[in-house]
């Protein structure tokens, strides 16, 4: 069983060796590793060259001019051969095991199996702790439409290898830099007929900086994605149930990024706070409140109020703020929205 293996890759330098040598020395040798510069100005293409010269299953490719990793993994997916398809950042690595634990589990599920989870340990990259993601299910075996609705709240991560006529039917969502990974995952495993988790291990370096634990305007991107997913979910023609779960997803996730902004607004210029709240009403309105449970919207904090989008922006404001206080008085750390 071919695999093939996405790496974009820039100015990763200090971490390339550690990932690149996890790919050559895995267990499991019918791989293909492409990797994908993405216009680097450090030393990672030479890097890069030096590896390709002693393994003749990576093959090398070169951006000239940075576009952002889904544009550098699909160009690098437009040549993969492999029956099975999955991605490893450069800064991350594989456990030796892992594609060879991946294949296993594919072959053990038989033919039905398109997209197997490799099991996930954070790294901290400036302690060296490492722990095992939080899974919220006990179970290992799903088919597409759970796994889908798994991700959702991310009981199930989305680091897997699937089936290469699925990823070609979905490549790498380029809508937004930093969170259409999220489509691409779901969109996998609703086409999947169904998914296992193996226990090769994938080792996710966490950065203090990464972009998705920091303030920052870019945080609520995060929308954007959102949307580009329901309206390819609408495309799709997905059965209406799901559309509805998502809805409630994107619902949640306006809510959550309104207490973001509230908590943290004196971060960002006055420029950005009006550009916020913008996209803030304008996602507001494209929400169908029909679509949401009650359980969704009947807190205070979370009432639609769809003819009033500035009322709804002050309501999660109020809550902000009452949410602040409780937590003050209880002695308790408030948590990240």
């Amino acid at each position: 069983m071919k695999v093939s293996v996405l790496v974009a890759v820039y100015n990763a330098g200090p971490y390339l060796r550690k990932c690149l040598d996890s790919l050559v020395n895995q267990t499991h040798r019918d791989i293909q590793i492409i990797c994908v510069d993405d216009a680097s100005t450090d030393d990672s293409w030479q890097l890069l060259e030096e590896y390709a010269a002693k393994d003749e299953r990576i093959v090398l490719l070169r951006q000239s001019e940075n576009r952002g990793q889904a544009e550098a993994r699909n160009r690098g997916l437009q040549v993969a051969e492999g029956e099975y398809i999955t991605m490893l950042d450069s800064d991350d690595w594989f456990s030796p095991d892992a594609i060879e634990s991946a294949c296993r589990m594919a072959r053990e599920e038989g033919n039905a199996c398109d997209c197997v989870l490799f099991d996930l340990c954070y790294h901290d990259d400036s302690t060296g702790s490492e722990w095992g993601y939080a899974y919220r299910t006990e179970a290992r075996h799903w088919t597409g439409e759970e796994a889908f609705r798994l991700s959702l709240d991310w009981s199930i991560h989305g680091l897997y290898m699937v089936r290469r006529e699925i990823h070609l039917r979905h490549p790498y969502d380029t809508g937004s830099r930093l969170y259409s990974d999220d489509n691409t995952t779901r969109l996998h495993y609703l086409d999947s007929r169904s998914v296992a988790r193996c226990e090769g291990v994938y080792f996710y370096r966490q950065h203090a900086a990464s972009m998705t634990h920091t303030i920052s305007p870019l945080r609520f991107l995060y929308l954007d994605a959102n949307y580009t997913m329901k309206q390819t979910l609408v495309c799709l023609g997905v059965a209406d149930e799901i559309i509805s779960q998502y809805e409630q997803h994107r619902w949640l996730n306006l809510v959550g990024l309104c207490v973001f902004y509230w908590t943290n607004r004196r971060a960002f210029t006055s420029g950005q706070q009006c550009e916020i709240c913008q996209k803030l009403l304008h996602f507001h309105s494209t929400i169908e409140a029909w679509r949401l449970p009650d359980s969704a919207v009947r807190k205070f904090g979370y009432w639609p109020l769809s003819s009033f989008p500035r009322l709804f922006l002050f309501q999660t404001r109020v809550y902000t703020a009452l949410r602040r206080f409780f937590y003050r008085l209880s002695g308790k750390e408030l948590p990240e929205a």
